[in-house]
């Protein structure tokens, strides 16, 4: 049984758009293709892909396995065409970014500087599989265990930060009570410390999206931590007695290895000057 690329295409195309109008677009295909092709795949391995919310059509969980898995089928594909030359033009430079730090990279980018660039937003550990299965290129995240095991990753900075807990100016918390803790998927700043220093939580929201999670904070649901250079000014840092500190965390510029060109060097060059300016990186490469 084979799953033909055209539909692996289409189901990467609804996940980068959010809409299967959008990926219609992109493909050159009708919507009612589109959802054609999503229901035959969704009867092959069992389960739905995607969900339309109010801000567009997501990935379910099943579906976020199985975007990853098509971006390898996809990268292996167009590999393979590579070596008889059948290239059209330029591909895109494909930069990853964690949701922590996507709006500090989208502020301090024009739209001419990513002319031929795809950005991908998501949690850090995402972004790293993506470097090292090849549909990143470049990947601006924090750091990850993943990463020092690999030979496949070039580390073109990196800065150690420190993370703090942040609430509103209103919470308070009650004597006894478990600490209310605003998380994000496979988080392991906060629940990791919680639990080595055997403090009692619970987990009252969970988002990867580090905006809602910030705006779940204001409205004094709980607390959650951050890098203490990206507190926004409706939070505060908290330091109240009972919380424990937070570890520091590397904040890295990473290249997926065999990337060249100059082009690719630029990119690295002009972000590593924008992100990293005014620190004393830890480790530098000078060059792809």
């Amino acid at each position: 049984m084979n799953i033909p690329t055209e539909i692996v295409r289409t189901v990467v195309a609804i996940a980068e758009t959010g809409s299967l109008s959008k990926a219609g677009e992109r493909l050159g295909l009708s919507q009612p293709a589109i959802s054609s092709q999503v229901k035959r795949l969704q009867s092959l391995v069992g389960g739905a892909l995607f969900v339309r919310t109010a801000n567009g059509t997501t990935t379910t969980e099943l579906g976020k396995v199985a975007v990853q898995q098509a971006r390898r089928i996809l990268e292996a594909n167009d590999q393979l065409l590579r070596l008889g030359g059948n290239n059209e033009g330029p591909q895109p430079l494909r930069i990853g970014v964690s949701t922590l730090l996507a709006d500090e990279l989208m502020k301090t980018q024009a739209a001419e500087d990513l002319t031929d660039t795809f950005i991908h937003a998501d949690l850090s550990p995402t972004i790293v599989r993506g470097l090292i299965d090849g549909y990143i290129d470049v990947a601006y995240v924090y750091s990850f265990p993943l990463i020092d095991t690999e030979d496949d990753v070039t580390i073109a900075q990196e800065i150690e930060e420190h993370s703090v807990w942040v609430r509103s100016r209103d919470f308070v918390l009650r004597p006894g009570a478990p600490i209310p803790i605003l998380a994000w998927p496979g988080d392991d700043w906060m629940i990791r410390t919680l639990t080595k220093h055997n403090i009692s939580y619970k987990i009252v929201f969970r988002s990867p999206n580090h905006q809602l999670r910030l705006e779940a904070a204001r409205a004094g649901f709980g607390l959650t931590a951050m890098p203490e250079r990206m507190v926004p000014s409706f939070l505060l840092s908290a330091k109240d007695y009972y919380l424990p500190d937070l570890p520091t965390h590397k904040r890295l510029l990473c290249v997926r290895q065999g990337l060249e060109g100059s082009r690719a060097t630029a990119l690295v060059q002009r972000l590593s000057t924008l992100l990293f300016k005014g620190t004393k990186p830890m480790r530098q490469v000078g060059r792809l």
